[in-house]
């Protein structure tokens, strides 16, 4: 039971809608439910506005089933993340309506869904192998109560390809052009310099028409490339 949901049946008690004994039920209900090999928090959802996620890597597909029967005794909605088929095969046998997200790992049960809140989240991984992780982070974000745009495959080597998602996101991306700077450890001085020039490139472009213009005649990498050999700092126009 989510904070909006005690709300809702509060206000159908006060309303006559709702009986005592189903009010005191749902509010008398033990915060913690021991099953012996897990401790199961039934009031997350009341205190933090989701259920309890369960992580079901090193569970048994037993394990998850039973934890997830027990949340649906007091929610409309269960999370299951890092699973296996075995995993999925185990909760279905309980729950017919469960969906299973392949790529992302993850098995949803959504018997009420969340209204969506205003405004995208945008989920932005930057190559194919980081998929799954993005996909998890879709899904939670989804079955949370939010409006979720997946895009892949857009790496600081490449940055340029967010210039296609410039219509949908074209102000938050004009950031990434502008300021976003590197702040991994991993990556080699040549990367990081490539990417403080691009940087240096999106700032003078201005705005985002002009940056998406110049990206299109070709003068970001022409630029690019004569700030790594060393050339003058010009740019056409300045």
């Amino acid at each position: 039971m989510t904070t909006t949901e005690a709300i809702e049946l509060l206000e159908q008690f006060r309303a006559g809608k709702a009986g005592r004994e189903k009010v005191l039920r749902a509010f008398q209900a033990a915060p913690v439910a021991d099953l012996g090999f897990a401790r199961v928090d039934t009031h997350r959802a009341l205190r933090r506005g989701f259920p309890e996620v369960i992580f079901g890597a090193g569970k048994t597909p037993q394990q998850v089933a039973t934890i997830a029967a027990k949340l649906m005794e007091h929610e409309h909605r269960v999370l299951v993340t890092r699973i296996t088929p075995d995993h999925v095969n185990a909760v279905r046998k309980k729950f017919k309506e469960a969906v299973h997200h392949e790529q992302a790992r993850c098995l949803t049960i959504d018997r009420r869904p969340l209204p969506k809140r205003t405004g995208p989240i945008a989920v932005v991984c930057a190559g194919t192998s980081d998929l799954p992780v993005a996909e998890e982070a879709a899904v939670t974000a989804d079955i949370m109560g939010n409006r979720v745009e997946l895009i892949s495959d857009v790496g600081v080597a490449g940055v340029h390809r967010l210039f296609g998602q410039l219509d949908r996101h074209g102000g938050g991306f004009a950031e990434c052009g502008g300021r976003v700077g590197f702040q991994t450890g991993d990556c080699g001085a040549h990367q990081r310099g490539l990417w403080r020039q691009f940087r240096r490139f999106g700032r003078a472009a201005g705005n985002v028409e002009q940056l998406r213009q110049r990206h299109d005649r070709g003068e970001y990498r022409q630029w690019l490339w004569r700030r790594v050999r060393g050339e003058p700092d010009k740019f056409p126009g300045r």
